[in-house]
């Protein structure tokens, strides 16, 4: 028979041990959550939009969407100056409207009293989209002058790109207003490539790691 003082006493570790693995237990579960999240982070070169970085693949299919960018359908919204370019010459818009605080025009020139939200039926009438505007005077987003280099870069900066991570600017391709490039109403050239072959050019570029062409 055993003394009453060893009673409960068989295994004297079993509670500290069970609070131990509990605690470890608890932070491996913590740990595991927040890399988790860390990884669900569009901006993560871990993440699915960013896998398998590939400097000269990115570099090769911004050159496509630069060709798109660069073209009278993209660059007449997004001019250096306030007023917005018109033609396939990209000259500056013949009535001279501003772009305004959120770029949809100044005062009652507004963009929608001419730009209504289908396409004007005739030769170079005013296109449509009930989105259509400028981008607004605090990020005014300038494709006009731009090096492949600058534009870049400005794509991919938040500050300059509409606070857009990476998930988003992937959703920009099949944006109403970058599809109206495609459907730009009789008498105007279309970009250079399909809409289906900027998307895959555009999407290279971003999932390869966004790389910037040399300056």
């Amino acid at each position: 028979m055993k003394h009453p003082s060893e009673t409960g006493r068989r295994n004297p570790f079993s509670l500290k041990t069970t609070v131990a693995l509990s605690i470890i237990l608890f932070v491996t579960a913590v740990l595991t959550t927040a890399f988790n999240v860390k990884n669900d982070d569009p901006e993560s070169p871990t993440k699915s939009a960013l896998i398998n970085p590939d400097s000269i693949e990115s570099v090769k299919a911004f050159a496509q969407v630069y060709k798109v960018l660069m073209s009278p359908r993209c660059m007449n919204c997004h001019p250096s100056g306030d007023v917005p370019l018109q033609g396939d010459d990209s000259h500056e818009h013949t009535m001279l409207p501003k772009r305004g605080t959120n770029g949809k025009g100044l005062y009652a020139m507004k963009c929608a009293n001419c730009h209504q939200p289908t396409n004007t039926p005739g030769l170079h009438t005013p296109p449509g989209n009930p989105e259509w505007h400028l981008p607004p005077a605090s990020m005014k987003m300038v494709f006009q002058g731009r090096t492949p280099h600058q534009l870049a870069k400005q794509l991919v900066d938040k500050k300059q790109n509409g606070n857009k991570d990476m998930k988003k600017l992937i959703e920009h391709a099949d944006d109403g207003l970058v599809l109206a490039g495609w459907n730009p109403g009789e008498g105007r050239t279309l970009p250079p490539m399909s809409h289906a072959e900027f998307k895959k050019a555009w999407l290279t570029w971003i999932q390869k790691g966004a790389f910037a062409p040399k300056s």
